[in-house]
Protein backbone atom coordinates (compact mmCIF):
# COMPACT_ATOMS: atom_id res chain seq x y z
CA UNK A 1 0.00 0.00 0.00
CA UNK A 2 1.17 3.48 -1.26
CA UNK A 3 1.36 6.19 1.69
CA UNK A 4 0.91 9.81 0.91
CA UNK A 5 4.20 11.84 1.16
CA UNK A 6 4.38 14.20 4.40
CA UNK A 7 5.99 16.77 1.76
CA UNK A 8 2.17 16.54 -0.39
CA UNK A 9 0.09 16.62 2.62
CA UNK A 10 2.05 19.40 4.92
CA UNK A 11 0.25 22.23 3.91
CA UNK A 12 -3.02 20.27 5.31
CA UNK A 13 -2.32 18.97 8.81
CA UNK A 14 -3.64 21.94 10.35
CA UNK A 15 -7.29 21.22 8.32
CA UNK A 16 -7.17 17.73 9.46
CA UNK A 17 -6.45 18.42 13.18
CA UNK A 18 -9.37 21.46 13.17
CA UNK A 19 -11.42 19.02 11.02
CA UNK A 20 -11.51 16.17 14.24
CA UNK A 21 -11.33 19.04 17.17
CA UNK A 22 -14.40 21.08 15.37
CA UNK A 23 -17.08 19.63 17.68
CA UNK A 24 -15.25 17.57 20.62
CA UNK A 25 -12.31 18.50 22.20
CA UNK A 26 -9.36 16.06 22.21
CA UNK A 27 -5.76 14.98 22.47
CA UNK A 28 -2.58 14.19 20.84
CA UNK A 29 -2.89 10.76 20.77
CA UNK A 30 -6.63 10.47 19.52
CA UNK A 31 -5.89 13.12 17.01
CA UNK A 32 -3.33 10.48 15.67
CA UNK A 33 -4.91 7.79 15.37
CA UNK A 34 -8.08 9.15 14.46
CA UNK A 35 -6.02 10.83 10.98
CA UNK A 36 -4.81 7.30 10.90
CA UNK A 37 -7.71 5.12 10.87
CA UNK A 38 -10.06 7.84 8.59
CA UNK A 39 -7.19 7.60 5.74
CA UNK A 40 -6.86 3.56 5.87
CA UNK A 41 -3.71 4.14 7.52
CA UNK A 42 -2.62 5.85 3.80
CA UNK A 43 -1.33 8.87 6.42
CA UNK A 44 0.28 8.81 9.38
CA UNK A 45 0.81 11.71 11.31
CA UNK A 46 4.72 11.44 12.99
CA UNK A 47 4.70 12.66 16.75
CA UNK A 48 6.89 15.74 16.03
CA UNK A 49 4.67 16.97 13.30
CA UNK A 50 1.44 16.76 15.11
CA UNK A 51 2.71 18.53 18.37
CA UNK A 52 4.56 21.46 16.24
CA UNK A 53 1.41 21.92 14.73
CA UNK A 54 -0.71 22.00 17.51
CA UNK A 55 1.98 24.82 18.85
CA UNK A 56 1.99 26.70 15.97
CA UNK A 57 -1.49 26.65 15.81
CA UNK A 58 -2.04 27.77 19.78
CA UNK A 59 0.40 30.42 18.89
CA UNK A 60 -1.18 31.70 16.21
CA UNK A 61 -4.90 31.73 17.96
CA UNK A 62 -6.63 28.99 16.27
CA UNK A 63 -6.92 26.23 19.05
CA UNK A 64 -6.29 26.50 23.17
CA UNK A 65 -4.77 23.67 25.21
CA UNK A 66 -6.41 22.81 28.82
CA UNK A 67 -5.10 20.02 31.14
CA UNK A 68 -7.57 17.25 32.41
CA UNK A 69 -7.11 14.39 33.97
CA UNK A 70 -8.65 11.26 31.82
CA UNK A 71 -10.36 8.05 33.30
CA UNK A 72 -6.93 6.52 34.03
CA UNK A 73 -6.59 8.91 36.00
CA UNK A 74 -3.47 10.58 34.02
CA UNK A 75 -3.11 13.97 33.50
CA UNK A 76 -3.50 15.09 29.62
CA UNK A 77 -3.57 18.18 27.73
CA UNK A 78 -6.66 18.59 25.31
CA UNK A 79 -7.29 20.85 22.54
CA UNK A 80 -10.42 22.80 21.11
CA UNK A 81 -10.69 25.41 18.57
CA UNK A 82 -11.36 28.55 18.67
CA UNK A 83 -13.75 31.19 16.44
CA UNK A 84 -10.73 32.21 15.03
CA UNK A 85 -9.63 28.80 14.15
CA UNK A 86 -12.76 27.91 12.43
CA UNK A 87 -12.68 30.42 10.39
CA UNK A 88 -8.97 29.43 9.71
CA UNK A 89 -10.34 25.91 8.92
CA UNK A 90 -13.22 27.15 6.24
CA UNK A 91 -10.30 29.44 4.16
CA UNK A 92 -8.46 25.89 4.31
CA UNK A 93 -11.04 24.08 3.14
CA UNK A 94 -11.87 26.77 0.38
CA UNK A 95 -7.82 26.93 -0.64
CA UNK A 96 -7.99 22.86 -1.15
CA UNK A 97 -11.24 23.17 -3.40
CA UNK A 98 -8.88 26.05 -5.20
CA UNK A 99 -5.76 23.80 -4.82
CA UNK A 100 -7.74 20.31 -6.23
CA UNK A 101 -9.44 22.16 -8.81
CA UNK A 102 -6.38 23.49 -10.44
CA UNK A 103 -4.07 20.31 -9.85
CA UNK A 104 -6.17 17.78 -11.32
CA UNK A 105 -6.08 19.96 -14.62
CA UNK A 106 -2.73 18.16 -14.55
CA UNK A 107 -3.67 14.45 -13.80
CA UNK A 108 -4.32 11.64 -16.40
CA UNK A 109 -6.95 9.38 -15.74
CA UNK A 110 -7.75 7.39 -18.11
CA UNK A 111 -4.57 5.23 -18.60
CA UNK A 112 -1.83 7.18 -19.77
CA UNK A 113 -0.49 10.70 -21.06
CA UNK A 114 -0.17 10.86 -24.87
CA UNK A 115 2.38 13.54 -25.36
CA UNK A 116 -0.10 16.39 -26.51
CA UNK A 117 -1.13 19.35 -23.94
Amino acid sequence: MTEISSDVIRGYNDTMILFLILNKDSYGYEISKMIRTMTDRKYIIKETTLYSAFSRMEKNGYIESFSQIAENGKKRTYYRITGKGRNYYNDKCAEWELTKDVIERFIVTDGGYDGNA
